[in-house]
């Protein structure tokens, strides 16, 4: 049990995916929930399967996670915010929002002005995804070389395929558009959404066949671009092993409880992306989690559980 209060900057995948990965043998993806103490300092607290955790909320609303000054491809700083702000503008406030390079990053391709550090960082190759998720969405996306691999496995994707390398940040967008224009597919599904597809997972041949048809067409269509600077790829991701079990269908039921008040314990099962499969103290099913909910809001550690649903035949 402790007292200190965290600010949580949400769950974080920092392993690296093996270069010669052997079938059957778990990958080297490890997840993290990112925790802010009161002094700037950051705590990774890790999640695997059988961690449990407790914890109970310390405070009402969202508070800003601050903002990023980057340097190159693998050179950032994060900056606290100053005034410990409510969170105005999703997780940060209006000030930090303002001066987040990050930001920045939509605009590059058409011909938004980045600062040297970010240009650095946008001019390293980057990679073209489509992403199938548990309810069947599915997405375009970008990712930098490095962060390739875990930028997927934060996305939560069940299944995914590297369509595209660009030469830079720029060309990868601009490809981006294309797709999201001449396919139809979007470069955004919701968290909530996510998570309310894992409660009912399809079986996996289902997705596999879905995103293997969506891929094609994007690299068909990326054939004819008239755009230089990329190679058209066929590339399968590699799902953390972590997540198999949340993507694999099985019994389970949506998270009874809202982790924006009160206190919560569990233990988790599976993870995939910030959505954790997991089993309360006291009964026999498990719950869809959706840990994203948690980001921006202040927590304290400790032995805490959650109420386990008076009449769990209800739930079937």
């Amino acid at each position: 049990m402790t007292d200190t209060r965290y600010l949580v900057h949400g769950v974080f995948w920092d392993g690296l995916q093996p270069a010669s990965p052997v079938p059957g043998q778990p990958d080297a993806g490890r997840a993290v929930l990112r925790l802010q103490d009161p002094a700037g300092a950051f705590t990774e607290l890790v999640l695997d399967a059988g961690t449990r955790l407790g914890f109970r909320l310390a405070s009402r609303g969202k508070h800003c996670l601050g903002h990023h000054k980057v340097h190159g491809p693998a050179d950032r700083d994060h900056m606290v915010c100053p005034d410990r702000a409510p969170a105005a503008r999703g997780k940060q406030c209006g000030p930090c929002f303002a001066v987040d390079d990050s930001r920045l990053i939509h605009d590059f391709h058409r011909g938004g002005r980045v600062p040297p550090g970010l240009r650095a960082y946008l001019m390293q190759p980057h990679w073209l995804y489509v992403a199938t998720f548990a309810n069947g969405a599915s997405k375009v996306g970008t990712a930098s070389n490095l962060r390739k691999w875990h930028r997927l496995a934060e996305q939560g994707a069940v299944v995914a395929r590297y369509v595209a390398r660009a030469d830079d940040g720029r060309v990868v967008r601009v490809l981006e558009d294309l797709v999201t224009r001449d396919a139809g597919l979007p470069q955004q599904v919701r968290s909530a959404a996510k998570a309310a597809g894992l409660t009912a997972p399809p079986p996996a041949a289902a997705l596999e066949a879905l995103n293997s048809r969506l891929a094609a067409g994007v690299r068909n269509l990326l054939g004819g671009a008239n755009t230089d600077g990329f190679e058209v790829v066929d590339e399968r991701w590699l799902r953390p092993a972590l997540a198999d079990a949340a993507c694999t269908p099985g019994a389970r039921h949506a998270y009874p409880h809202d982790l924006g008040s009160d206190a919560h314990g569990f233990r988790l099962a599976s993870l995939s992306g910030s959505v954790a499969l997991a089993r309360l103290d006291g009964a026999d099913l498990e719950f869809v989690v959706n840990l994203g909910e948690l980001k921006a809001r202040t927590i304290e550690l400790g032995d805490h559980g959650s109420e386990v649903p008076a009449v769990q035949e209800a739930l079937f």
